[in-house]
């Protein structure tokens, strides 16, 4: 078992403007999952791409942007969202305060 704040996980820049913190991975036993944190600063957004896995995430905070070939869709706290594997996507920051997801 394992407990801990997730600012304790020094994140990652994948781009500016993004920082990802890898909370839960292999490395803490968890071989088929791995939870992550990812913060967009105003302005920013995930790289648009895509992969062949599924992808959920939850929006603690902030407004966003998902973005696909269908479309944009727009994001609040509390949404939820299902990206189906191999959908081109990006999540945008769409406001003034920081977008966080897991």
């Amino acid at each position: 078992m394992k407990v801990k704040n997730y600012l304790e996980t020094k994140p990652d820049q994948e781009v500016p403007g993004v920082a990802l913190h890898a909370v839960i991975t292999a490395e803490d036993g968890a071989p088929n999952f791995a939870m992550r944190v990812i913060e967009v600063e105003p302005g920013s957004s995930t790289p648009f791409h895509f992969h062949p896995w599924e992808h959920e995430a939850f929006i603690i905070s902030g407004r966003g942007i998902l973005k696909s070939e269908q479309g944009e869709t727009p994001l609040a706290p509390d949404s939820v969202v299902y990206i189906a594997p191999n959908e081109k996507h990006c999540l945008a920051n769409a406001g003034d305060e920081l977008l966080r997801f897991v």
